[in-house]
């Protein structure tokens, strides 16, 4: 009975009960009903109760936290030039026009290009591929070329193979070709000559370049939060910076590090690094020693975190010195303040006490965990970074 209506889903009342009951039933029914019916709809669509879209879940704050990568191996394979094509062209009144046959398209290259808005190498795929050309076609038609793929890297950023360094990305839009694309494959159109007028020779496209490159970040940050594990390295980038590195209330160590930046009124900006904690035999790549010794060689300036709670407080930086010391000389003489932490803890006082007596060094006690004295720090921060800017050396300061 619906079937002979052609009118739109929504049918008004009145037409929907006049097809489905007849004319005289449908006038039975006003009257009694003064015409309080509403519109009647045949789709099935809105009768379908409405999907409601699966709530996102809150990703705990482990599953949120970032790491900095300083370093990365990655595999590059450029891509492979397209094949050459082999065919005839036969037209009309001309059935042997001769060959046709197009190049192939040259496979796309790989390009490192520097960008002062990436901070990290954590976005460099470990295994890279670039676009392959396009087989030649009839007609003469060339394949079409791959495109070239870029990965965008860290100013600073230095390109190593096999332990050379083959060149320095330190300006914003530099380029490095780091592995080319290869060619296209010629089609038999290529070798018609005089002496062959029917070349039955397409060669295929050359393969793309193959390289493993490594890339390390020449400055990861401009401070460097140094201690051994548990000293509260990860406690005070929380508390002076935006980063939100893992923290709990049992001890653990922390293994990739975190780079937070405090901000200043005059919009200033300081990086500092959460490097993981060093043991004691690190020079020596105990507990990955040498990873973590690289990513404290990247920094400006160090902040040495030292355990108020432990009896010897001074005996860590002692051996902090040393470790640091026997992977470069004279790195532990980098400007330097040394952060007393903890000290909300009882018998923080006494070793406070005991620690300014045995080290010339600057002392900002604090406690990271209540926030006490931590603007200090940030105000020599500053200064730290103020007397970087100004420095003489041949390398241009690094801004975050």
């Amino acid at each position: 009975m619906l079937s002979r209506v052609k009118l739109a889903r929504l049918l008004s009342t009145e037409l929907f009960l006049r097809c489905s009951l007849g004319q005289d039933t449908v006038k039975d029914i006003f009257r009694h009903t003064n015409g309080g019916l509403r519109d009647v709809c045949t789709s099935t669509k809105l009768y379908r109760k409405a999907e409601e879209k699966p709530k996102k879940r809150e990703m705990s704050e482990k599953k949120l936290t970032r790491h900095f990568v300083d370093y990365c191996r990655v595999k590059l394979e450029a891509g492979s030039g397209g094949k050459g094509a082999c065919c005839f062209l036969s037209q009309h009144l001309k059935e042997w026009a001769g060959p046709d046959g197009g190049n192939g398209g040259d496979g796309g290259s790989i390009i490192l290009k520097a960008d002062r808005f990436v901070k990290s190498l954590a976005k460099v795929p470990q295994i890279c591929r670039g676009q392959n050309g396009e087989p030649g076609g009839t007609k003469n038609c060339y394949g079409r070329n791959g495109h070239a793929t870029y990965i965008s890297v860290p100013l600073g950023t230095i390109v190593k193979e096999q332990g050379v360094t083959i060149i320095d990305l330190s300006e914003h839009g530099q380029e490095y070709v780091a592995a080319f694309g290869g060619l296209g494959g010629k089609g038999n159109r290529f070798f018609l000559s005089n002496e062959n007028r029917a070349p039955m020779t397409a060669t295929p496209g050359m393969p793309g370049q193959e390289r493993v490159l490594h890339l390390e970040l020449r400055t990861m940050a401009h401070a460097g939060l140094v201690g051994f594990p548990n000293a509260g390295k990860s406690s005070l980038l929380r508390a002076i910076s935006n980063a939100r590195p893992a923290v709990a209330a049992y001890p653990f160590t922390t293994l990739n590090p975190h780079v937070g930046i405090v901000e200043y009124r005059d919009y200033e900006q300081v990086a500092v690094a959460d490097i993981p904690g060093i043991i004691r035999g690190a020079h020596l790549n105990r507990g990955l020693g040498l990873s973590f010794l690289r990513h404290i060689e990247r920094c400006r300036f160090l902040l040495f975190v030292l355990d108020l709670s432990v009896p010897e407080p001074w005996a860590q930086f002692q051996h902090l010195c040393y470790e640091l010391d026997q992977y470069e000389p004279s790195l532990s003489q980098r400007p330097q303040v040394i952060v007393a932490n903890k000290v909300d803890l009882p018998e923080a006082q006494e070793n406070l006490l005991a620690l300014k007596s045995r080290v010339t060094q600057r002392i900002i006690a604090l406690s990271a965990l209540t926030g006490q004295n931590t603007e200090e720090l940030i105000l020599h921060l500053r200064e730290l970074y103020d007397g970087h800017l100004q420095c003489t050396s041949e390398d241009k300061p690094v801004r975050w």
